[in-house]
């Protein structure tokens, strides 16, 4: 073959484009912002901090020294003011939720969740499906070999003697790329690659907020618990003075038997909170991908919730943050290249194929001269060849329709992924935004039957009203101390949920992907 044979071919390679329909991301109209709450909702926002206002006065005027010292401890518990920026940020989970022990237990999932590990060797295999098909753009060489001794033999007179055989060739298969259906599939393999990192990142994502909501719902029953340690002990002082005042004749066995049930009550309480919190223990011990142990505690859960200035940014952001738009872009990417291979299959194929090599029949003339690559034992050959589909009974054109229709299939679940997606940010904003007001009312709650416990606690005490007024006081005032536990708990698991579904950020150093954009888990 001449040189210019060579240069020919190499350039009708080079010129060669792939047939076939291109992979951009499907147009998706997306609104400017995400949905506002409706008028009705927001012309109640200056009764909630009317509310605050009045519970701030409130505190202020109080009088008695233990009373203001137990509102103190409360506050500690109950305090709230997070707000949701309209400026999007590429922040990270750690400077949302601001503890630095749940950061450390983030970090030990992510090394030790079996999940993200799977993923991992997930990845690794489309890797390797990736190398194998840009592997097939390239030459491909082999080696052969082969040595024996033959003797051949016609009837009883004519004998050729036996001779010592030896071969010894490297071959060339090299299919030109003319149309792309190489490149079509190597796209393809790519995106599939690109889809499973996303699907990574997805499961990382997912793992982190199931470990902020498990420490958070933790947290949340350390002040339960706290608070119902609180009343028990509280019962049984109550318990303990009531006795003393029956065996004086103050009052009468009824008033005791009812302190003593206020008793059993509040420590059956405690003992359902202690379980909880073990199991609650348990649960993030197998998230963390360890043995069920004890869980240590970082801030305290109000000063979190305080510390929350969330960016929700702009609705197009979540085309290139969250990982299941990111995924199904990916894979209807890699469907549209499907596309084109099935197209190039159905085009003529050109394959240059060759060998060359050395080859001897007689023992001596193995090396004759010493000299491996004598004229009379060199073997070669060079094959230029096209195939042409001619009839198939419609098997490649079937394959193509049916690449089409997946592409199709692609592309309406892409825009069914951004629509849910935009669905979930909007549901969640409207949760963050009603559980701050909600926890704002809370508090104003707990403050008031905080007051009203102590009056009617003083007015027992001076004996100007029954002591059933200062149990239903401290009942109402253990439930709404219960509620508001639960609704400050509920507003970081809502904000957890919101930054989940805006495809919160959490930035590997240094490690890009195709198109320069940062990969995030």
């Amino acid at each position: 073959m001449t040189r210019a044979y060579w240069v020919t071919g190499l350039a009708l390679v080079a010129a060669g484009c792939a047939i076939g329909p291109g992979g951009h991301r499907p147009g998706t109209t997306l609104p400017p912002a995400y949905r506002s709450p409706d008028a009705l909702a927001d012309s109640l926002r200056p009764l909630y901090d009317s509310l605050a206002m009045s519970r701030d006065s409130m505190a202020s005027r109080k009088r008695d020294t233990s009373a203001s010292r137990r509102d103190a401890d409360a506050q500690a518990t109950t305090r709230v003011d997070f707000t949701l920026s309209d400026t999007a940020a590429n922040v990270t989970w750690f400077d949302i939720l601001q503890d630095t022990v749940l950061k450390q237990l983030v970090l030990e999932a992510i090394d030790n969740n079996r999940d993200v590990r799977v993923a991992v060797a997930t990845i690794q295999e489309y890797q390797s499906d990736l190398g194998q098909a840009t592997s097939q753009l390239f030459p491909q060489f082999s080696a052969n070999g082969q040595s024996g001794r033959e003797k051949t033999v016609f009837g009883p007179t004519f004998i050729i003697p036996a001779s010592n055989y030896l071969e010894a060739t490297a071959n060339v298969q090299w299919e030109l790329d003319f149309w792309g259906r190489l490149r079509n599939t190597r796209t393809a393999a790519r995106q599939d690659l690109l889809s499973q990192e996303e699907s990574r990142r997805s499961v990382v994502l997912s793992l982190v907020g199931n470990v902020a909501t498990g420490y958070l719902q933790l947290r949340e029953l350390d002040l339960e618990l706290d608070v119902a340690r609180r009343t028990l002990a509280s019962r049984q002082e109550t318990f303990r003075l009531a006795s003393e005042r029956l065996s004086r004749g103050y009052i009468s066995e009824l008033d005791v038997r009812q302190f003593q049930g206020d008793v059993g009550d509040a420590a059956s309480a405690v003992a359902s909170y202690e379980k909880q919190v073990a199991q609650q223990e348990n649960r993030l011990s197998l998230l963390l991908g360890q043995v069920s142990g004890p869980i240590p505690r970082g801030r305290p859960l109000n000063d979190v919730l305080a510390a929350v200035d969330l960016p929700v940014g702009m609705p197009s952001s979540l085309l290139d943050r969250r990982p299941d738009v990111r995924q199904s872009e990916a894979q209807f990417r890699a469907a549209t290249a499907r596309v084109g291979a099935a197209i190039d299959a159905r085009l003529p194929k050109v394959t240059i194929t060759g060998d060359w090599g050395f080859e001897s029949f007689s023992e001596k003339r193995y090396f004759p001269n010493d000299q491996f690559t004598a004229a009379y034992n060199n073997t070669y050959s060079i094959y230029a060849g096209i195939s042409v589909p001619i009839l198939d009974f419609g098997n490649l054109a079937h394959a193509q329709h049916a690449a089409e229709a997946r592409a199709v299939e692609a592309r309406y679940s892409y825009e069914r992924t951004v629509l849910t997606a935009m669905q979930d940010v909007n549901n969640y904003i409207a949760e963050v935004r009603q559980d701050r007001q909600q926890v704002v009312a809370l508090q104003t709650e707990v403050q008031a039957l905080r007051i009203a416990y102590q009056l009617s606690k003083d007015r027992y005490d001076a004996g100007y009203s029954p002591y059933l007024d200062v149990l239903t006081a401290e009942r109402s005032l253990f439930t709404a101390e219960q509620a508001l536990i639960t609704a400050q708990a509920q507003a970081l698991v809502g904000v957890v949920d919101l930054y989940q579904s805006l495809g919160g950020g959490w930035p590997l150093p240094g490690k890009k992907e195709a198109g320069g954009r940062t990969t995030a888990p």
